[in-house]
């Protein structure tokens, strides 16, 4: 999706009808027109207060006019005044309904002032009015972009880009929703004719999405690399960091997202993807002090927790400090099943590193209240198991283990203990069958690498903001 703003004031004000104040007389009408032209130059200086006053001190003796109600909702909405802009733009509207570029205008102070449905309704009839415009062509349809309603938005597009094909954001919308639509071909034609008229960065990070979603690695990593040179924004830096990550090419990844993260130290997406490229290669010390870093910049972001506790597993080093955490997000989300999951591991397997007391009681009620708030996570089920089992409580960590692989058959450890339980409870047999099944998971690591790669993807594709597809 276009990352300008999808509608921008239509009306620019440079010349006065001299009609403009025919209700007026003589010397008067001539004083009111002059006022008239002061606030429109000012407005094209870009001296807002000042056309402001003007416009509100002429208000009065001109009443329900068009031209001045139109520029005084103009000039507060450049001043980021939406609410006053609406009241001004409407009343322009009422004044000529038939107006579609006053529609337009009010259509963007509703979207900017949140009221999308209204905007929606404006832009709509400004269509109407005018279906052969550019504008109400181009408009309503990168609305419908925005709202996610690309097949409604595909159309309108076409139309805008066959009024005027040389259009740098109607070319970009429609790359985009072609995109969107896999209509891959159509979408490359595109971006290729917009590069030859405006190279820009965005452009080349669209070219790098689409040669991705057409499995051409090699060329959309090149891409995603033109577009963060040529404008080294977060987002272009993010793409191409993760364009690396996702098909494991590590090492490039890490050097980008150490970069991009020192650029941009307050952006967590970024210190995560460092931390997910520094785990993939292996270094899960350094992976863990990212994702820390990435938990203290926003520390409800899920996404982080789930590759924390994956490097933590692995460097159990700082202990204290991914405890607490873990602590901290399961506080700030009491009714987040997942979140009492990970503070209930962090506890249990920092304090066996520490050698420290372990309060078995308190990871057990965390457990539970993770399976409470949603019993359909596997892996709460195989822990408690587990911490059953180790203090063999074999007659309840069995039926733990059995839903854990009732949730998901494809645990290895999960059938390993519950084959080791069997063995405990005398019961061979259905041991020999877990242990079995057990060996010919762990030979399938294939799976496992899927999973991570869907968990990679997942994390990627949330950080981008792509409209999703509806009807």
């Amino acid at each position: 999706m276009s990352r300008r703003a999808w509608c921008r004031h239509a009306l620019l004000f440079s010349l006065l009808v001299w009609t403009t104040f025919a209700t007026a007389e003589g010397n008067q009408q001539q004083k009111l027109d002059r006022q008239f032209q002061s606030a429109v130059a000012q407005y094209n200086a870009g001296q807002f207060q000042e056309a402001a006053a003007q416009l509100e001190d002429l208000l009065p003796h001109v009443p329900n006019n068009f031209e001045v109600e139109e520029l005084l909702g103009l000039v507060y909405a450049s001043m980021s005044q939406d609410a006053k802009a609406i009241v001004h733009l409407k009343t322009a509207v009422r004044l000529k309904p038939n107006s579609s570029a006053a529609r337009t205008n009010l259509a963007a102070s509703l979207s900017r002032a949140g009221d999308t449905q209204s905007a929606g309704k404006q832009l709509q009839k400004a269509f109407e009015l005018a279906p052969h415009e550019y504008t109400t062509n181009h408009n309503l349809g990168e609305f419908y972009i925005k709202s996610g309603k690309i097949t409604k938005a595909l159309p309108l597009l076409k139309q805008a880009q066959t009024i005027d094909s040389s259009s740098y954001d109607n070319g970009y919308d429609l790359a985009m929703a072609d995109l969107i639509t896999g209509q891959l071909v159509e979408a490359r034609q595109i971006v290729q004719n917009l590069l030859q008229k405006q190279n820009t960065g965005e452009l080349h990070n669209l070219l790098g999405q689409i040669e991705e979603k057409d499995g051409k690695y090699v060329t959309a990593v090149n891409e995603f690399e033109t577009a963060a040179h040529m404008d080294s924004s977060e987002d272009n830096l993010f793409d191409w960091g993760s364009e690396l990550l996702l098909h494991r090419t590590y090492e490039p990844a890490i050097e980008v997202f150490r970069a991009a993260s020192q650029h941009y130290p307050k952006s967590p997406r970024l210190m995560i993807g460092l931390g997910m490229a520094l785990y993939a290669r292996g270094f899960y010390e350094d992976a863990v002090k990212a994702l820390l870093a990435a938990a203290d910049l926003n520390p409800s972001d899920s996404r982080c927790y789930l590759f924390l506790s994956k490097a933590y597993d692995s460097s159990p080093n700082q202990a204290d400090e991914v405890i607490q955490r873990f602590k901290r997000y399961a506080a700030l989300e009491p009714n987040n099943a997942l979140a009492q999951y990970y503070y209930a591991m962090s506890l249990w397997k920092g304090k066996r590193v520490e050698g420290s007391g372990l309060d078995f009681q308190e990871v057990e009620n965390l457990l539970k209240k993770s399976i409470a708030l949603d019993g359909s996570i596997p892996e709460a089920h195989m822990q408690l198991g587990n911490l059953y089992a180790d203090q063999h409580r074999f007659e309840i960590s069995i039926p733990e283990y059995i839903r854990a692989l009732q949730l998901n058959p494809n645990l290895p450890d999960a059938h390993y203990r519950l084959g080791t339980d069997y063995v405990h409870m005398g019961e061979k047999d259905r041991a020999q069958a877990e242990f079995a099944i057990y060996q010919k998971l762990r030979a399938q690591h294939m799976a496992e690498m899927d999973k991570e790669r869907a968990e990679v993807q997942q994390f990627i594709y949330s950080s981008k903001s792509t409209p999703d597809v509806k009807p």
